[in-house]
């Protein structure tokens, strides 16, 4: 029985270590945080999760919290104008529901369901000289741990990384008592604002350790109005000022949270992280080498939502190259093959998202305008939030585009 050590318990980590079980395998991951103090921590995440990836979690039984969870059946655009109205507003239909369960139930519960199915866990933060002898001890060693020191190991690739800095200032708030949603008030969709100059507001129905919820999710411009978190404020302050920002900025979905409070006292997150690319394998002093997996590797400005379908991407490509590996050694060439099939999958995201970060071309803010009459368009645009290799057959590339705007007039 080959044993793989996976040090992280995050969508990536978890989600290959349960899956790897059930295929035979010897699996112990490390985890800074036992059920208890990750079910009584802060939020980690905002986590809407389209249909391919939560596909994979059903194929291994994972999907625990699917009649819990909203279902998420649409997407919509609302683009600001003046005087607090907005230029732009439509909703397009998801093909298959998209769904988002707070980590903290998710992540507590899979850690438990790990044990449960014959996995080893070990309740213990992992350094770089730590690492160092546990690979004399494993065949493999993935580390999907996204933060801290072990994120060092791996190099950042430059070729693949066009930023340097932070592009958005995240804030995040779980909430109860939001009214319903006046465009479509039987239906829950994910909602994308945008106010020209200043940045987006995503609004995401999920699920949380009290029920179902809302999260409003700000992603500010640096140096703009939304970028005012650098003084940590408590949970309470930080839900406030996202209110008050919401008023000034997007009035229209102010008018429905304004009686809303926080989920618990754990439900604020704000921060912000360069976007970047890392070369795939570290090596440790004594010359073990390790796998870094999903946003050690690639990790994306969360703009375009794909954060956990990423990682769950990951864990499944992830899994497919150590099954074909059979018996024989996972080896740098290895790990190197294994980390560019996933990249085959992640760089038309990361080339999306990358583009959602500047100020939209003519060209998209044609189609959108567009979308608003035609639905064939808005559904085209939400349903490639699961499948984003399709933007670059025509919303990427001016030329695709209107060449696409043309099919869609001849019907």
């Amino acid at each position: 029985m080959r044993k793989i050590l996976i040090v992280g318990a995050g969508q990536a980590g978890l989600q290959t270590g349960l899956s790897l079980l059930e295929h035979g395998y010897d699996v112990t991951v490390m985890s800074a945080r036992t059920p208890e103090e990750i079910r009584g921590g802060r939020v980690m995440s905002t986590q809407a999760m389209f249909h391919t990836a939560l596909q994979y979690e059903r194929d291994y039984k994972l999907n625990l919290w699917e009649d819990q969870a909203p279902k998420i059946r649409g997407v919509g655009v609302s683009i600001a104008g003046s005087e607090g109205g907005r230029d732009l507003d439509w909703v397009g239909m998801l093909d298959n529901h998209a769904q988002s369960v707070d980590q903290r139930i998710k992540m507590a519960g899979w850690l438990e369901l790990f044990e449960d199915r014959g996995g080893k866990v070990i309740f213990h933060g992992v350094t770089t000289s730590d690492l160092d002898s546990l690979t004399r001890h494993y065949e493999l060693v993935l580390i999907a741990a996204g933060k801290g020191e072990l994120v060092q190991l791996f190099g950042r690739n430059p070729d693949r990384s066009p930023y340097s800095t932070t592009q958005r200032v995240l804030s995040v708030s779980y909430v109860h008592g939001a009214e319903r949603r006046p465009e479509h008030p039987d239906m829950d969709a994910v909602r994308f604002n945008v106010t020209p100059g200043v940045g987006e507001l995503f609004v995401i129905p999920g699920v949380t350790l009290s029920g179902p919820c809302e999260i409003p999710f700000f992603e500010g411009l640096p140096g703009g109005p939304l970028d005012c978190w650098s003084d940590r404020p408590a949970a309470g302050e930080h839900w406030k000022r996202m209110l008050e920002l919401m008023r000034q900025y997007f009035p229209w979905e102010y008018e429905r949270f304004k009686h809303a409070e926080l989920t618990d006292s754990q439900a604020t997150l704000s921060g912000g992280y360069p976007p970047v690319v890392r070369h795939p394998v570290g090596e440790l002093p004594s010359g073990g080498i390790v796998l870094g997996m999903a946003d050690v590797v690639v990790a994306n400005d969360p703009i375009t939502g794909q954060g956990s379908n990423n990682a769950s991407k990951c864990a499944a490509s992830y899994l497919d190259s150590i099954l074909e590996r059979g018996d024989r050694p996972f080896d740098r060439e290895w790990m190197e093959r294994t980390f560019e099939r996933y990249w085959s999958v992640v760089e038309p995201v990361t080339t999306w998202t990358n583009a959602m970060l500047q100020p939209p071309p003519e060209h998209v803010m044609n189609l959108f305008t567009q979308a608003a009459e035609t639905p064939a368009i808005r559904q085209r645009f939400v349903n490639a939030f699961d499948d984003p290799a399709d933007f670059g057959n025509w919303f990427l590339d001016p030329e695709l585009a209107e060449q696409y705007l043309r099919e869609v007039a001849r019907g």
